[in-house]
């Protein structure tokens, strides 16, 4: 969960073992580590960067940097890893235009958006895939049960109540806004613009907070936000899930600047191969994942046993191989031209750089 109240950039990084010939560099916390002029991360006398930056989100699905960060796996890396968190993806797209961070972990739409500024980047990891719910109220859940079809129970609760369902999400053009769109028009077959509302509350903390004060009817979001609801007896309930109508669902990804991804191409795929082995210690041992998870993002927005129920949740879907969220990539990219986030859709070979991943 991310407390949107935070709008403060955080920079929390490591110093990282460098290791040569017979000699190892003391290993200490720094703060932005060893940048040189000009935005990029300088280069170490192999050729290598010495510095890798990694902007990140406070979200679930950025698993893999919170086990990475935890479990040392950045030491394994022959560059220090500097990692600085931002409380939303509009942030790190901004954040880019200076060509500061060599590896962005946030939703696939904001990496669109930077690769259409015309950041020199491309995706080479998903770091999760299905991750979107859709909750309903519970008399609503009832209602859709109820229907013959999900566009009459939007034509019943519109008649019963004299007004339109209101979804209470992310802003329009976000992983969240952009799923809930494509259920909408393409599943249920409703007007997301006249047959529904969508609000924009602005991230998971207004989504949360309007889930347990029953303010509005339903909501497209991912962990943990359902398992809060839940928890917290909050009355809604899931009606769909984005691996039921989407299967591989596109939601957070790795995001690769071109002189990591394309420049130093063995460095890229070294901290892909950490991606990689990250995603398995989730899917793995999701007890110390889930602690991992409520260390690096705060116990007080995140408690290890809301983080540890999350991870049961079908939702928590955590992957590297970008092949597995093409498909989807491609509705996105549609979707995000139509709403004017990119200035054109974007395709796959525009946006996916498969090569680390398939080198492993």
């Amino acid at each position: 969960m991310i407390d949107d109240s935070t709008t403060d950039r955080v920079s929390v990084s490591r110093r990282r073992l460098l290791r040569s010939a017979g000699a190892v560099s003391a290993v200490g916390l720094t703060g932005v580590a060893g940048c040189t002029g000009g935005g990029s991360s300088g280069s170490g006398s192999d050729g290598g960067l010495d510095d890798i930056r990694v902007a990140y989100m406070p979200i679930y699905p950025d698993m893999q940097y919170f086990i990475m960060d935890q479990e040392g796996y950045f030491d394994e890396l022959s560059a220090t890893i500097s990692g600085e968190v931002f409380s939303d993806g509009p942030s790190i797209v901004q954040a880019s235009a200076t060509g500061d961070f060599d590896v962005m972990m946030f939703g696939i739409v904001p990496a669109m958006i930077v690769m259409d500024k015309g950041i020199p980047s491309k995706i080479t990891a998903a770091n999760i895939q299905n991750a979107m719910q859709i909750l309903a109220h519970d008399d609503f859940a009832a209602m859709w049960e109820a229907a013959p079809s999900g566009a009459e129970a939007f034509t019943r609760f519109k008649e019963e109540r004299g007004r339109r369902f209101t979804f209470g999400t992310f802003p329009p053009g976000s992983v969240p806004d952009i799923l809930l769109r494509y259920w909408l028009a393409e599943i249920v077959g409703v007007d997301p613009e006249n047959d529904v509302k969508i609000t924009a509350l602005g991230g998971a903390g207004p989504v949360r907070q309007a889930l347990l004060a029953g303010e509005i009817d339903g909501t497209s979001i991912m962990e943990p936000v359902p398992t809060v609801a839940q928890i917290k007896g909050a009355p809604y309930q899931s009606i769909a899930w984005a691996g039921d109508f989407m299967p591989g669902q596109p939601a957070a990804v790795t995001l690769m600047h071109d002189r990591l991804r394309k420049d130093n191409p063995e460095q890229a795929t070294a901290f892909v191969e950490q991606h990689q082995r990250a995603t398995t210690f989730a899917n793995e041992k999701p007890d110390q994942a889930a602690q991992h998870a409520s260390t690096v993002i705060g116990e007080s927005s995140l408690p290890v046993e809301i983080a540890r129920e999350a991870m049961d949740s079908r939702a928590s879907d955590f992957i590297t191989d970008p092949h597995k969220i093409a498909d989807g990539a491609q509705i996105f990219s549609e979707y995000a031209s139509q709403l004017g986030k990119t200035s054109k859709a974007l395709s796959n070979d525009a946006m996916f750089d498969f090569g680390a991943y398939d080198s492993l």
